[in-house]
């Protein structure tokens, strides 16, 4: 690392100019590179997917879960680079829709039929099944998955759904495995300087 000289009482400051950034993409399998630079939709399960799974429960019997930031962030990098986020769960979930509402992203709560809502989202946007990108990490994210231009799963997917989909993260749900698949959308649509540049890099 090279550094910048320091002003004057001020502290040396790293010498950033030429820096090339990190990309996720040496680590996306090569052929499925043409697939994440043509989506336009990106659709994630809940439940195993945002979290790690696990429900909580207090006296009344009010649900609870835990999300990641990184994630949240990650959604919200899509939103703002031109590829439209979307949480889809099976579950009644107000948990889904108040974390959906702080990201401010389209959320769809107790749906029966994941692949029907996924269709109806196409015909909305005006885009094919070809365009989107699906991550989901149990049996009621197969029929999407099994359609979608790109299949996702986290690490710790059940091994049918696993065995199913185009990649599967390194993180599990609810530690990351979204903001990886994030990441590769926003790097192989050349997003990455972009990015970088509204946060001042």
């Amino acid at each position: 690392m090279q550094y910048r000289p320091a002003m004057p009482g001020g502290p040396t400051q790293p010498d950033d100019s030429h820096l090339t950034p990190w990309s996720p993409l040496p680590a996306f399998p090569a052929h499925l590179h043409a697939a994440a630079a043509h989506i336009r939709l990106a659709c994630f399960d809940v439940d195993g997917t945002l979290t790690d799974g696990r429900l909580y429960y207090d006296r009344e019997g009010n649900e609870s879960k835990a999300y990641f930031v990184h994630d949240g962030l990650g959604l919200k990098l899509l939103q703002k680079h031109g590829i439209h986020p979307v949480l889809i769960t099976a579950r009644n979930s107000q948990s889904a829709l108040k974390r959906g509402a702080d990201l401010g992203i389209d959320t769809q709560i107790a749906v029966g039929d994941k692949l029907a809502s996924v269709q109806a989202l196409c015909a909305q946007h005006g885009i094919g099944l070809d365009q989107v990108a699906f991550m989901g990490d149990d049996l009621p994210d197969l029929a999407p998955l099994c359609h979608v231009g790109l299949a996702v799963a986290p690490a710790n997917a059940h091994p049918w759904v696993a065995e199913r989909v185009h990649w599967q993260t390194r993180a599990e749900g609810g530690r990351g495995a979204a903001r990886e698949l994030c990441d590769v959308l926003l790097a192989a649509q050349g997003r990455i300087d972009a990015v970088l540049a509204g946060f001042g890099a």
